[in-house]
């Protein structure tokens, strides 16, 4: 998250979108708190967040994603057993998303997902509420916009690349890429 008054979209910085399906191939979406910054009271994938520089582990390329990403889905959902090799690394994308006021996100945002059962404790000053959903499910809940506000990187997501790998969730690593997907620039800024 980054205040982007008097710049060409913020700069841009790393981040992670988590997905975390459970064995009947539902997803588990989260409403964001009303106390967020960016897109409160927003529905998003199970988990997002940036690692932290502070964090030697988390400067890491790869592991360091994936690292931020266990650390972030304990703090948010109370999720304590997901281990790294539960992570499949999808793909990367760039996105620009302009929130309220002066805040937004311009991120290089890599895609993680997790296939697994645990158990959700949701941490209220993060969480709103979650659910887990059907594919279809929650694409009849995108049709339904202004009654399913959705994160700016969670419409990309969803619109391009979701549908692949929940078709394909079982076998998840013929799916993955390391291209990165280009979305959503700010005026001026390419």
């Amino acid at each position: 998250m980054e205040n982007i008054t008097g710049k060409e979209g913020g700069m841009l910085h790393r981040a992670f979108s988590l997905f975390l399906f459970n064995s009947k191939n539902e997803l588990l979406m989260q409403r964001r708190s009303s106390e967020k910054i960016t897109f409160p009271d927003q529905y998003t994938n199970s988990c997002c967040s940036h690692p932290l520089y502070t964090i030697p582990l988390e400067q890491d390329p790869t592991f360091g994603i994936k690292s931020a990403a266990i650390r972030r889905i304990k703090d948010e959902l109370g999720v304590v057993d997901i281990e790294p090799g539960d992570i499949t690394f999808m793909t990367r994308i760039i996105y620009y998303g302009a929130s309220s006021g002066s805040w937004g996100e311009h991120e290089l945002d890599h895609v993680l997902i997790v296939k697994k059962d645990v158990p959700i404790v949701a941490n209220a000053n993060e969480v709103r509420e979650t659910r887990y959903m059907s594919q279809s499910e929650l694409y009849q809940s995108l049709e339904n916009g202004e009654e399913f506000p959705i994160t700016p990187w969670f419409r990309i997501i969803a619109g391009s690349l979701l549908k692949k790998w929940w078709n394909g969730i079982d076998n998840l690593d013929s799916l993955a890429d390391s291209t990165i997907h280009e979305f959503s620039f700010p005026p001026h800024s390419k």
